[in-house]
């Protein structure tokens, strides 16, 4: 099993975003956890790969782009127990 700990939150939201669990799933805590270790073992760690993905996709379909990479930072800090992302003021 991968070990997520040396990820920030931006990392695992790239990865959520790259796998192909999607929002309407309504997924657990475990099906989250499960889909991100398993991009991170096809990508064997390397987020780069994910994060490239996540550039096509803002590219290609940049409506459906923000939609998706704002669920996967939510699931990714729910899941995880990041502290909510704060912006500078």
């Amino acid at each position: 099993m991968t070990t997520t700990g040396s990820y920030d939150l931006v990392d695992l939201a790239d990865v959520l975003f790259a796998s192909a669990l999607q929002e309407s799933e309504d997924p657990t805590p475990i099906q989250v956890r499960a889909a991100i270790d398993e991009r991170l073992i096809a990508c064997r760690g390397d987020c780069a790969s994910c994060a490239e993905r996540v550039a096509q996709e803002a590219g290609d379909h940049p409506e459906q782009y923000m939609h998706r990479m704002r669920w996967a930072l939510r699931t990714v800090e729910r899941v995880y127990g990041y502290e909510p992302m704060r912006h500078a003021s």
